[in-house]
């Protein structure tokens, strides 16, 4: 998927929701883990309501791995699912991998090639060697974490180097790598201040925002300096939204949390 094929999505529904799929056993309805794979089917349930109120799902690989052989089976089926169903919407596979070239050209093919997710998700601590092998493929995107909202994003990615924070640093590098046009960021909704100097560096570019909601983020201050011309985010919703309730109205309780942030972002985008 291009950019400007988000981009148009994005303004045929009027959302800029990014639906986590994170699915955790021990919180899936219980009527569920009679069925042979739960999984697949919580995720089933959870687009099919859904899919018209978001532009993009984001399955959190490590829920799926920590299942093992059937929890990656689960991941490929929900993939195969979005592609084959919803062609339109966009795909993240949040992986956050990252490592030395030839490891990190494996990890590239098996999540934009095999699986076939129009994104994934990767950490840049290696630096330019370990971020272009997912950067070479076409019409594919690469989001890399930038600046988090976890607690120990102050550890390292705030910290000054050379007079600049080092959140900076990396993002403005980033900009020199090949084929950086593919590159999309994470940044977390709990540090809405620092948007505007992140706009500063990388005007142009999506953001991946987590962090709006359950975490304490606001869409509101998210979006008053974090937007662009052509919209420039996707605001992530995982446990707010697929966990709205545990029991058989799972998927429409979904729905109506799902709805309730595509109407708040329609009217954001009608402002503009």
């Amino acid at each position: 998927m291009t950019t400007q094929q988000l981009v148009q999505q994005i303004k045929t529904k009027k959302s800029f929701l990014c639906i986590g799929l994170d699915v955790d056993l021990t919180k899936i309805p219980t009527h569920l883990l009679e069925l042979e794979d739960p999984i697949f089917e919580f995720n089933k349930a959870i687009i099919d309501a859904t899919h018209d109120l978001c532009v993009s799902y984001k399955p959190n690989t490590a829920f799926y791995e920590a299942n093992g052989l059937k929890g990656w089976q689960s991941l490929q089926k929900t993939i195969n699912y979005l592609n084959e169903k919803h062609p339109e919407i966009f795909t993240i596979a949040d992986a956050k991998r990252g490592d030395i070239g030839n490891t990190s050209a494996m990890y590239a093919k098996a999540f934009l090639e095999d699986l076939n997710f129009d994104s994934v998700t990767v950490a840049p601590y290696m630096g330019k060697d370990s971020v272009e092998p997912f950067l070479a493929f076409e019409n594919k995107h690469t989001i890399m974490l930038a600046l988090t909202s976890n607690e120990g994003a102050f550890d390292f990615q705030t910290k000054n180097v050379e007079g600049n924070e080092l959140y900076k640093v990396v993002i403005e590098t980033s900009k020199t790598w090949k084929n950086s046009q593919n590159l999309m960021y994470v940044v977390g909704a709990t540090k809405a201040e620092y948007f505007t100097e992140i706009r500063k560096i990388i005007p142009n570019s999506f953001l991946l925002v987590p962090g709006v909601g359950a975490q304490g983020g606001s869409l509101q201050e998210v979006c008053k300096y974090g937007m662009n011309d052509e919209i420039g985010l996707l605001i992530n919703s995982s446990r707010g939204i697929i966990y709205a309730s545990n029991d058989k109205d799972f998927a429409e309780r979904a729905r109506m949390e799902a709805l309730k942030m595509q109407q708040e972002m329609e009217i954001i985008l009608n402002k503009d």
